[in-house]
């Protein structure tokens, strides 16, 4: 088989591309130009798509003995990823990059392109499971699972995409690229945001925004308690930063209970005043078969899993929590999973669009 292994210059995706090698494949390495000036994007060990990554990814692909290209797709990345990170933002949403990143660039853009070129498939480092049946599955490395991020993926796209990690934990993923020579064995992993050079999302979202002053209001009472230069600062469950000026009555902190853009409001309240038991979403791609199904649902990358009753509808995806969640935030996905013996099934994913409470506790005052 023909495939193209995606080379971000990191340990995942250059044993992925060693490993597709080994299996027989003929094995091409791409690294994808995703910043439209490498030098505004993280350096060192804190990011990927630098130039040193494009560097390393070479490297590695040499060790392997497979051809290397570069491509270009900054433009397709500021548009797809990095205005929509801003958008997102700017309208009350919590966006997630990566997987936007995933959707667009890596999974549509990168895998078009590989198939008018002739390629079968594409190869990444993520760490799920896709097995013979077709099935995504969570990696057996939990705390490096990736399939949340995943989940956004069609059938035609996971019907021609690879992932040999997803039986392998990083420590194993380590040493096996020390094994095979690779230079990146002990590269740490990359974290934040790629094209937030500083790391301060905050000052990114306020150069392109501009600050607009708002009320910080009490949601239970509709009292101002504060001022902020920016609603796009704040995401749902934020505790920290909020410089009120009025304490709590109990003393007690609180949190970021929700954002609107229109009055440019954010709210504010207890801790207990987050929970939600129902979540709706849009723009859902679902392989799981007839619902309503009971199964988990995941509701940020990383947080926590939650039994619920999800359905889907012709306007979304339903999903009835079991227990109530907290820090739900419009923007972020929500992905189902089946519990399987073989490793859990991602049946589906969303696009989460409101959470509530079937007997909410505060009164709105904003």
């Amino acid at each position: 088989m023909r495939v193209l292994a995606a080379m971000s210059g990191g340990v995942d995706s250059a044993v992925a591309a060693a490993r597709a090698h080994a299996a027989g494949h003929d094995v091409t390495g791409v690294h994808l130009a995703l910043s439209r000036n490498p030098q505004t994007y993280r350096t060192g060990a804190r990011g990927c798509c630098t130039l040193e990554d494009s560097r390393d990814a070479r490297r590695a692909a040499d060790v392997i003995g497979i051809p290397f290209y570069v491509w270009d797709m900054a433009e397709q990345f500021h548009e797809s990823v990095v205005d929509d990170f801003v958008n997102e933002y700017a309208a009350g949403r919590t966006p997630n990059p990566c997987l936007r990143c995933n959707e667009k660039i890596k999974f549509e853009a990168v895998l078009d392109r590989a198939i008018a070129l002739g390629f079968d498939a594409v190869v990444t480092g993520h760490h799920a499971r896709l097995g013979a049946d077709g099935l995504l599955r969570r990696s057996v490395d939990l705390a490096k699972d990736q399939s949340y991020v995943l989940a956004v993926l069609t059938r035609a796209q996971l019907d021609r995409s690879m992932f040999p990690l997803g039986d392998a934990t990083k420590a194993q993923v380590r040493a096996e690229a020390a094994e095979r020579g690779l230079a990146v064995a002990d590269k740490p992993d990359s974290n934040d945001i790629c094209f937030i050079a500083d790391g301060d999302t905050r000052g990114f979202l306020a150069e392109r925004l501009g600050e607009t002053p708002g009320d910080i209001v009490d949601g239970r009472t509709g009292a101002v308690l504060g001022q902020h230069q920016g609603a796009y600062s704040y995401t749902i469950g934020q505790r920290k930063g909020l410089d009120l000026r009025v304490p709590a009555p109990d003393g007690r902190p609180r949190y970021v209970l929700s954002i609107t853009p229109v009055t440019n409001t954010v709210t504010v309240g207890p801790r207990e005043d987050l929970a939600v038991d129902t979540v709706t979403s849009t723009r859902p791609i679902w392989h799981g078969g007839p619902t309503p199904v009971e199964c988990d649902v995941q509701l940020r990358a990383h947080g926590e899993v939650v039994r619920a009753d999800v359905t889907l509808g012709d306007d979304g995806l339903t999903a009835r929590l079991h227990t109530p969640a907290r820090g739900v935030a419009a923007g972020q996905a929500i992905v189902a999973y089946q519990r399987d013996p073989a490793g859990d099934i991602v049946l589906g994913s969303a696009t989460i669009a409101a959470g509530s409470l079937a007997a909410p506790a505060l009164v709105s005052g904003a």
